[in-house]
C-alpha cells in the first residue's frame, strides 16, 4: 500500500489526528484543497477563535505544536452566564478552580492553530501533507481503501479518515446518512477592543435569538484589551448587521452584551456562517472513519465543537496507533463505540441549550434563569457539569 492512513481534510482536527497517528509510527497522507493561512490578514484565514479545553491542549502539546501558539493563547478562568432576558438580569460564574488548578481552556484564533499544526506535521517524516490537493472519491475493499484525488491521482491505504467538514464528501461516498437540524440562525464573528479588562472571564449573554459570547484574547500591539465575539441570532437580523459600519456594529454589540466589559469597538473584519446541528448516523463504514464536522457539526455553545473533534483525534490515536491494520473492522467498531454515544449526548445538550436561548417566550426565559440558578447552587452538580463539559 502507498500509505497506512489517508486523512481527507487538513483543518485543525484532521492535522491533529495526522500528527498523533504519525507520532505513533503510522504513515499518514493528508489531503486538503486549501493550504493553511500563515497570517491573520490572509482573506482565507479562519478568523474564528476556539477555547481549547484541557484535553485538546494536552493533545496539541503532545503533538509538539503548543509552544508555537502559547503566546497567542489567553487562559479562561471563569465561564460567566448572563441571562439578560429576565428582570433583573441573572448572572452566575463557573470557576475553573472548582475542578482543578488549570484554566478551563485557552482561547486561540483558529488560523493559528491550523498553522502551528501544519508546521509540526511538515516536520514529521511519517506525515505527508498534500495541501492544494483535494479528496475526490474512494472505493473500500476487504484489504484496503483506494482514494482518488481531485488531480486524478490514486492512493491505496488501510484506512480513510473523513475530516472534510459538515458537507463531507467522504461521508456521502461512504453511504452514511446524517440528521440535520436547522435553527434559522447564523453566527457572526469579529474581534472587539474594550476599556475594561476581561480578567480571564468568558461571558455568554442570553437573550432572544441566541447566545452572544465574549471570549478573552491577548491584548493587541497597542496594549488594548481584546475579546472575540461569537454572536448567534436569527438569520434575518444578521443579514442586516453584516453590512453595518464598524461604528454601528460596535453600538449594537455593546447593547447586546448587556453591559459586559463596557463599550465595545469592532477591530477586525467579520465573518458569518449558518448554524446547524448535524450528526452522522454512524461514525464508520468499511475501511472508513469519520471525525470532526464530517461526523458532528454543532452550534458554537460551550466550546464543544473543535474540542469534541480533538477528542475524536485522541480516540483514533489510541485505537489505530498500535493496530497492525488500522482499518480493520474490529478497530473501527471500537472507534464507533468509543465516540458515538459521547457525540450524541453532547449534541443533544447543545441542541437543548440553543433552543432555550432562541426563545423569546417569557415563561421559558424565567425557567432558563431558574434552572441556571439551581444548578449553580448545587455544588456537586455544578462541578459534575463542568467536568463533563471539559470532556470528563
Amino acid at each position: 500500500m502507498d500509505t497506512d492512513i489517508v486523512i481527507a481534510g487538513g483543518g485543525p482536527a484532521g492535522l491533529a489526528a495526522a500528527i498523533a497517528l504519525g507520532t505513533e509510527g503510522k504513515r499518514v497522507t493528508v489531503l486538503d484543497p486549501a493550504p493553511p493561512a500563515r497570517d491573520g490578514d490572509d482573506p482565507s484565514a479562519d478568523i474564528r477563535s476556539t477555547a481549547v479545553l484541557r484535553p485538546g491542549r494536552d493533545l496539541i502539546d503532545r503533538a509538539g505544536a503548543w509552544e508555537a501558539v502559547r503566546d497567542h493563547a489567553e487562559p479562561l478562568w471563569v465561564m460567566r452566564i448572563l441571562d439578560a432576558g429576565v428582570t433583573p438580569p441573572a448572572m452566575r460564574d463557573f470557576r475553573a478552580t472548582d475542578v482543578g488548578d488549570d484554566p478551563f481552556g485557552w482561547n486561540l484564533p483558529n488560523w493559528r492553530i491550523r498553522d502551528a499544526l501544519a508546521t509540526r506535521a511538515e516536520a514529521l517524516e511519517t506525515v505527508h501533507l498534500r495541501m492544494g490537493t483535494g479528496y475526490a472519491s474512494h472505493v473500500a475493499r476487504d484489504d484496503r481503501v483506494r482514494v482518488r484525488t481531485r488531480d486524478g491521482g490514486r492512493i491505496d491505504a488501510a484506512l480513510l479518515i473523513g475530516a472534510d467538514g459538515r458537507e463531507s464528501a467522504v461521508r456521502r461516498n461512504a453511504g452514511i446518512d446524517a440528521r440535520t437540524t436547522e435553527y434559522g440562525q447564523t453566527a457572526i464573528v469579529f474581534t472587539v477592543t474594550h476599556d475594561a479588562p476581561h480578567e480571564g472571564v468568558s461571558t455568554e449573554v442570553y437573550r432572544t435569538g441566541g447566545a452572544f459570547t465574549l471570549v478573552p484574547m491577548p491584548g493587541d500591539e497597542m496594549g488594548r484589551h481584546r475579546s472575540a465575539v461569537v454572536w448567534m441570532d436569527r438569520a434575518a437580523a444578521h443579514a442586516r448587521r453584516v453590512d453595518l459600519s464598524d461604528a454601528a456594529l460596535s453600538a449594537e454589540a455593546t447593547d447586546r452584551a448587556a453591559g459586559a466589559l463596557g463599550p465595545l469597538t469592532v477591530s477586525s473584519r467579520r465573518a458569518t456562517w449558518p448554524i446547524i446541528l448535524r450528526v452522522a448516523d454512524r461514525m464508520t463504514a468499511k475501511r472508513t472513519a469519520l471525525m470532526a464536522e464530517a461526523a458532528h457539526a454543532m452550534p458554537p455553545i460551550g466550546a464543544q465543537g473543535l474540542n469534541t473533534s480533538l477528542t475524536d483525534a485522541l480516540a483514533l490515536r489510541d485505537l489505530c496507533g498500535d493496530a497492525a491494520d488500522p482499518g480493520a473492522s474490529g478497530v473501527l467498531s471500537s472507534y464507533d463505540r468509543a465516540r458515538a454515544r459521547d457525540v450524541r449526548l453532547r449534541a443533544a445538550a447543545v441542541d437543548a441549550l440553543n433552543r432555550v436561548a432562541l426563545s423569546g417566550f417569557g415563561p421559558v426565559q424565567r425557567l432558563r434563569a431558574g434552572v441556571m440558578q439551581t444548578l449553580h447552587r448545587a455544588a456537586p452538580v455544578r462541578r459534575g457539569l463542568m467536568r463533563a463539559g471539559l470532556g470528563g
